[in-house]
């Protein structure tokens, strides 16, 4: 693939149609004249779009005052929060390697079958501040801390495989746009108002970021129900120094699930720890968490045959092309002992590697590999933040580096620096067992602020996940768009994205367009490239790839006063057995007595326990239980919602007033409680053809 230039400004120009003079800059504006953008020095910056690279294919050079200070200023702008990914979760556990990659890499971690490597995971959302709730839609960062034989390697990811951005020039202005509104304070974790949708709008490369984010990807029902990527591409090197490109990607074992919209936001009232609670509860349990490793491997001259650039950080690489080999798994086994001193302080950094894993030149990746270690420099406290327990490796470590804030070593001997010859024990580089990076030709190239031009298709993978898409999804991918762009307050940027959404399908940009009230399509937004029909990529769905199975989900019981016995014992048997956890939902926190006189206790009461916690649900109740529950406007939600939220639900007769009163329709799911291998069937699946009959989608 050649590389070149598509120019010297990426994304769509606000002000392209404005008066211009000879050397570019804008003239008086209606609105008086538009300032000139500036380094914090006061030096006008000439490209905002692009870090300065070597080649226009990279890798970014630190040279780059202005891609340095602009990401400095950013990294150091919340105090002590994250300023992304503030809202996380956390578990440790270990990693066992199955399946050698001797062939491709030096790192034990990667060639040593049947280790196992301590690791700490942290999952969480992005957009919002550490007090936010679990459930928005949102992309959810997915970390991981592996402490090796060989130093600690961070594989720092998120559930979703592309991004927004194709270089790390533009992260501040991302987070800026997704965060809230600094004039009003608000919205909190929300993508939908109008700075972000203004910055999107007129940024083409995040189309297909968008149609993940906008999918049911960014709604999960649990944080072990994700799956998560290292988004880049990277370089393993083995021990004679050849290099073969790898994508990461963690399949979870119980598979891939996701709530629906409707649901995800009642559960922001029901709980705003859901996912949280999840985790740790089934932790506790003994259910622990597992995902497999897998990896994409490819050379130079396969990726040069890609019909796109595998550099571009918004591009996946369907497995059609490369496909996935597992090599490994992870289990989270233990919850973290206190929350803030390993949760809040682990500080992940994609520059952490082993020997035999390398960088490779994604534009994004090179500027990530500055701001995470400057971030960590202020939210924690100086340079010392790797003694933290957390984040200490747990091999032997020894260098010169000294003193600095809340050093906590106490160093001894007279030598600090190297070489020496005055302390036989002081630490020395070792060439042999040493880092090497690989040594790698560069491409022809002028030194400058450009993209190159392998970077400029923007909508044929957007256009290649939309369509791979099954049905519902489509559909819930429309719905999202309509929610969203209904809460932007400027008409020109829901058309612009409308105009966005031509290139990437018609009917979805026709089915935006007449959900938003629009008279008619906007004009297509001009495309830098052409897209192209690109072959499905089935991995991409979440519908035909999840697993029928009640195994790692819940679901919840509700009973009153003299519902049956046998019943009860029988669903909590049969859920269990197919590896379900049970919780009783009861109208008092204390249970209620059964047929057989007995007390049941229950887990949850029910005003606190609504269905939207739940995979499934079943309502035994007693003749008169059922009638004084149809006049209980808690429990006449508990069924609706589970109607409305495509969940199964068991019943008995004395239910039958309780589920007339919630519009309970009768299909595939609504099953008699007296069946319970067909009760199991219905609850491990949502009943996907129910929902054109509770809810009107774009």
């Amino acid at each position: 693939m050649k590389p070149g230039s598509v120019g010297r400004r990426a994304g769509a120009d606000p002000d392209a149609d404005a008066p211009r003079g000879e050397g570019g800059e804008l003239h008086q504006q209606a609105g008086g004249e538009r300032p000139q953008l500036t380094t914090n020095m006061g030096v006008v910056i000439a490209d905002n779009q692009n870090s300065l690279t070597s080649t226009p294919r990279g890798p970014t050079l630190l040279e780059d005052f202005i891609l340095r200070e602009k990401i400095t200023h950013f990294d150091h702008e919340r105090i002590p929060e994250r300023i992304v990914h503030a809202r996380g979760s956390a578990a440790h556990g270990f990693f066992e390697l199955t399946k050698s990659l001797k062939k491709y890499t030096r790192a034990r971690i990667l060639t040593e079958v049947g280790e196992r490597t301590p690791v700490f995971t942290r999952i969480s959302t992005v957009a919002g501040g550490s007090g936010s709730v679990d459930t928005p839609r949102d992309v959810r960062g997915f970390a991981v801390k592996f402490y090796t034989k060989e130093g600690n390697w961070d594989l720092v990811g998120n559930n979703i495989p592309v991004f927004f951005i194709q270089d790390a020039m533009k992260f501040p202005d991302i987070v800026h746009a997704v965060k809230m509104e600094p004039d009003r304070g608000y919205p909190q974790a929300s993508a939908a108002h109008d700075t972000f949708w203004d910055f999107i709008s007129l940024t083409p490369e995040s189309m297909h970021k968008i149609m993940w984010a906008m999918s049911d990807r960014a709604i999960p029902r649990s944080l072990r129900f994700i799956e998560g990527f290292g988004i880049h591409s990277f370089r393993l090197v083995n021990e004679e120094g050849k290099s073969t490109f790898v994508k990461f990607h963690w399949r979870p074992k119980l598979g891939v699930q996701s709530t629906l919209w409707d649901e995800a936001m009642k559960l922001q009232a029901a709980d705003n720890d859901f996912h949280r609670r999840d985790l740790f509860e089934s932790i506790q349990a003994g259910n622990f968490p597992e995902w497999e490793l897998g990896v994409q491997l490819f050379t130079e001259e396969e990726a040069d045959a890609f019909p796109f650039d595998h550099l571009d950080p918004t591009k996946i690489i369907p497995e059609s092309l490369v496909p996935l080999q597992m090599v490994g798994r992870m289990v989270l086994d233990r919850w973290p002992d206190n929350f803030f001193a390993e949760t809040e302080q682990v500080a992940y950094c994609p520059a952490n590697v082993v020997p035999g894993i390398d960088f490779s030149n994604d534009p994004l990746l090179q500027g990530r590999l500055f701001s995470y270690l400057d971030t960590q420099l202020i939210r924690l406290g100086g340079p010392n933040f790797h003694q933290i327990p957390i984040n200490q490796p747990k091999c032997p470590f020894a260098n010169h580096q000294r003193d600095g804030h809340m050093q906590m070593q106490v160093h001894k001997g007279r030598v600090n620096y190297e070489p020496s010859s005055l302390q036989d024990d002081s630490p020395r580089a070792d060439m042999k067992a040493g880092y090497r990076s690989f040594a790698e030709q560069p491409d022809d190239g002028v030194k400058g602020r450009v993209r190159p031009e392998s970077f400029a298709d923007h909508y044929s993978q957007a256009r290649m996940f939309f369509r791979s898409l099954e049905a519902p999804e489509q559909a819930h991918v429309a719905s999202a768009l309509v929610f969203e762009l209904s809460k932007v307050e400027t008409p020109k940027v829901r058309e612009r994205m409308v105009g966005h959404l031509i290139n990437i399908d018609q009917s979805l940009a026709q089915r935006v367009a007449d959900g938003l009230g629009l008279d008619a399509l906007p004009p297509a937004q001009k495309a830098a490239m052409a897209p192209i029909d690109m072959p499905a990529a089935p991995e991409v769905r979440i519908i035909g790839r999840m697993r029928e199975t009640l195994k790692g989900r819940a679901v919840g019981i509700l009973i009153d006063e003299g519902s049956d016995a046998a019943a009860l014992k029988a669903l909590v048997k049969a859920a269990q057995s197919a590896g379900a956890t049970v919780k009783i939902v009861a109208p008092k926190l204390g249970g209620a007595v059964l047929s057989d006189g007995k007390k049941q206790p229950a887990d949850g009461q029910l005003q606190g326990t609504p269905s939207v916690v739940f995979d499934a649900v079943a309502v035994l109740l007693s003749e008169a239980a059922g009638k004084k529950l149809a006049k209980d406007s808690a429990a006449v939600d508990f069924v609706a919602f589970a109607w409305a939220h495509l969940k199964a639900i068991a019943h008995d007769a004395g239910a039958a007033p309780l589920l007339k009163a919630g519009n309970v329709g009768k299909d595939a799911g609504i099953v008699d409680a007296g069946d319970t291998q067909a009760y199991i069937k219905a609850a491990s699946t949502r009943q996907w053809a129910r929902e054109p009959k509770v809810r009107n989608l774009a």
